[in-house]
């Protein structure tokens, strides 16, 4: 439900009072989780986990190799793949994060345990994780961007153009979640993502100005099916994957993930959209009947998109002519974008088919449910052991 309402809610604030509103938004929402985790919330730790201190190096290393990374893929476009600053910001990145994983590995109590990509489910379903919110998070991204600077829509409009979305695994969020019990967990992990491609290649269908109802409406329904299919079923197998005392971890690494999937997928959508958007803007300017001083203003803001400015000092038609050709070239780099997010599900539908389902569950549920068997087959040794601490 809060999902559904943050979008409307964060479109209002933008036309309303500032998009610096936005954030300030989340202020009160973290205050009332601190709040309720300290009120409700009781401690947990691992029993193995002698010291319990933190991994702040593999913290560090983390955030400053990812920030490096997504810091010289945005700057890129503006300053080049061969500026100082690009080059060391994306070396410096790499090779922080090559360090992390170094570290975790030796860490005595590493933020991400290594071991547990050793189970081809954990590993499976956290490849999807990459792959799917990658594409989803790039997708929600330029979606935005084609409503507002080329559809017209004002920012709450824009908001609330995905709500049939979140309806949608808002509603179909416990029959997904019965699914693998049904079917396992890989069928449905292949069928959501494979729906949500084709949901994705649906973006790339409308033009300009074209109807909502006609025209995105399907594309969102479609991707709402796809990941309503997928959120639950992926959730239940990462948990599944691992022992119950991992379970926290694991989640959060999953979290994590998907997370770090959406911030380098708009990074990296970002430099590709905008050279699609600039070969095509060029092309398109050409074919526009006016001087080249006028052309060379318009192309050298072409870092802004859509949203760049036309000059108000020439006539009304020529403006129109422009506007079109900066929507127009929009529109063409996302498609590609769209078509990329496709591919990526697709990869992550068929990772699930490789990966997922090859190995031994190590969940607590399956740990309660071999006792059971034992007890069919031995007897009152097996129900000896139904009556452990942890059976129960």
């Amino acid at each position: 439900m809060t999902t559904a309402i943050g979008p409307v809610l964060g479109g209002w604030l933008v036309e309303h009072v500032s998009w610096r509103a936005v954030f300030f938004l989340n202020l009160p929402l973290a205050a009332a989780v601190i709040v309720i985790s300290l009120w409700h919330v009781p401690e947990s730790r691992d029993e193995e986990d002698q010291d319990g201190a933190l991994d702040w190096l593999g913290a560090a290393l983390a955030t400053i190799g990812l920030g490096a990374i997504v810091f010289g893929l945005i700057e890129s476009p503006r300053l080049g793949f061969r500026h100082a600053a690009v080059l060391a910001s994306l070396a410096g990145g790499i090779a922080c994060v090559a360090l992390f994983v170094l570290h975790e590995a030796r860490a005595r109590n590493p933020m991400v345990p290594l071991r547990l990509f050793r189970s081809k489910d954990f590993a499976g379903a956290n490849l999807l994780t990459l792959l799917l919110y990658a594409a989803l998070g790039g997708t929600l991204f330029f979606f935005t961007l084609e409503l507002i600077q080329v559809q017209r829509y004002s920012a709450t409009a824009a908001g609330a153009a995905l709500l049939p979305f979140v309806v949608l695994m808002f509603t179909l969020s416990r029959w997904s979640g019965g699914l693998i019990d049904r079917f396992g967990s890989r069928l449905p992990l292949v069928i959501g993502p494979t729906v949500a491609a084709l949901g994705f290649a649906l973006f790339a269908v409308p033009s300009i100005s074209d109807n909502y109802w006609t025209s995105f409406f399907p594309a969102v329904i479609v991707l709402g099916l796809g990941m309503a299919i997928t959120v639950a079923p992926l959730t239940t197998t990462v948990m599944d994957s691992v022992s119950e005392e991992q379970a926290g971890i694991a989640s959060g690494i999953n979290n994590a993930v998907s997370r770090t999937a959406g911030l380098l997928a708009i990074a990296v959508f970002g430099v590709v959209i905008l050279y699609a958007f600039s070969h095509q803007l060029g092309a398109r300017l050409n074919q526009v009947g006016i001087d080249e001083q006028l052309k060379r203003s318009v192309y050298e803001q072409r870092v802004k998109l859509a949203g760049l400015e036309v000059p108000q000092t020439i006539s009304p038609e020529t403006q129109e002519q422009l506007k079109q050709a900066v929507a127009g070239s929009f529109v063409y780099g996302f498609r590609l974008i769209m078509l990329l997010s496709a591919a990526l599900a697709l990869a992550s539908a068929l990772s699930s088919w490789l990966l997922i389902g090859k190995s031994r569950p190590t969940s607590a549920r399956h740990q309660r449910d071999e006792p059971d068997q034992q007890k069919r087959t031995h007897g009152d040794r097996g129900a000896q052991k139904i009556d452990q601490p942890g059976f129960d």
